[in-house]
């Protein structure tokens, strides 16, 4: 189908009356970037020297032919196709719609889907990555249509593969999941901290961590680099029902750090002791019956994004971390190294 849309020039000294058929946006380098006049606008002797200004000498009267969409209302029926969940749109401007998250929250979107839509032309699907933690109030896609004017059967083609992703998948192409508040039992293995040596960093550090998406340490206990007092605690707070066990300290190779070796001989299922993110790579993930253990290494306490911070928003989402998920963690996955 080829755009039938009349755009009729007129000098804007002879536009009063008439309506912007889009918005005009006026710049002032470094700042102020808007709209100075919204689509729809209709134009007034007052306003002829502001559109001079920002260097309108001319202006479009459009007429839409059947079949067509304006950028605006493309722009928002693309952003309710992929919305799902927990997600709030912006107002249309220039053609663009933003998506944002209503909640605090973890952002699901699918990267094939993305990719998808971006393939059909002269529309665009922008958005962050997925799986990870977004703020409420915090943009997570936004829709463009490029053209000014554009078929509606391609905007149609975006609502059917939308719809059909929701038929396979059971969600929608973008949603954010919510934050399950957890109790957690917290290990903090180390002589030099169980003997006072030395002030223990880790558990501050990890409570700071919870408080800040909705969840809370239940019971912290400090035990010596002994396994059997180790594989002792772990057991102890299976049997409180905490949602999450986490042990700090002793993560490394050394001899002497023995919590790996503890929290197999616990009876966890391991996951991975490793992942390829930095920093990071030496987290242990696991399940003792259901429970989320993990071991944390020393970067946790001074690192402000780690692979403890990578998966931490999607336990607290409920979602179950598999071999593959600590596998694709290594693409993008170069933090402050």
């Amino acid at each position: 189908m080829t755009i039938r849309t009349r755009l009729r020039e007129v000098p804007v000294e002879q536009a009063l009356g008439l309506r912007l058929a889009h918005d005009l946006t006026r710049i002032v380098p470094g700042s102020f970037k808007g709209r100075a006049f919204v689509k729809g606008h209709v134009v007034t002797e007052a306003d002829i020297p502001a559109l001079l200004d920002i260097g309108k000498a001319h202006l479009y009267v459009m007429e839409l032919a059947a079949g067509e969409l304006h950028e605006d209302e493309a722009a928002l029926r693309m952003a309710e196709a992929h919305r799902g969940e927990r997600i709030e749109l912006g107002r249309p401007h220039e053609g663009k719609v933003a998506l944002k998250s209503s909640i605090q929250g973890l952002v699901k979107i699918d990267p094939g889907y993305v990719n998808e839509i971006n393939a059909l032309g002269d529309i665009a699907l922008a958005t962050v990555l997925g799986d990870r933690l977004v703020e409420a109030g915090g943009q997570v896609a936004a829709t463009r249509v490029i053209p000014l004017v554009v078929e509606e059967a391609l905007v149609s083609r975006v609502e059917a593969l939308a719809a059909r992703f929701r038929e396979r998948h059971g969600r929608s192409p973008i949603e954010v999941k919510p934050l399950r508040p957890m109790r957690v039992g917290l290990i903090t293995t180390g002589g030099e901290v169980y003997s006072g040596r030395i002030e223990d960093r880790f558990g501050p550090a990890v409570r700071a961590k919870l408080e800040r998406l909705g969840s809370a340490v239940a019971e912290q206990a400090l035990v010596p680099d002994d396994r059997e007092r180790i594989v002792s605690k772990i057991v102890e707070y299976k049997g409180k029902e905490y949602d999450m066990i986490l042990l700090t300290g002793g993560m490394s190779v050394d001899p002497d750090d023995r919590t790996p070796g503890a929290i197999r001989a616990a009876g966890a299922d391991i996951v991975s002791y490793g992942t390829p993110m930095l920093p990071g790579s030496m987290l242990l993930m696991g399940y003792l019956g259901g429970t989320p253990v993990l071991g944390l290494p020393g970067c946790v306490m001074h690192d402000p994004h780690t692979s403890f911070d990578v998966l931490l928003p999607r336990l607290l989402a409920g979602e179950e971390i598999r071999r593959e998920d600590i596998t694709a963690m290594g693409y993008g996955g170069l933090y402050g190294c």
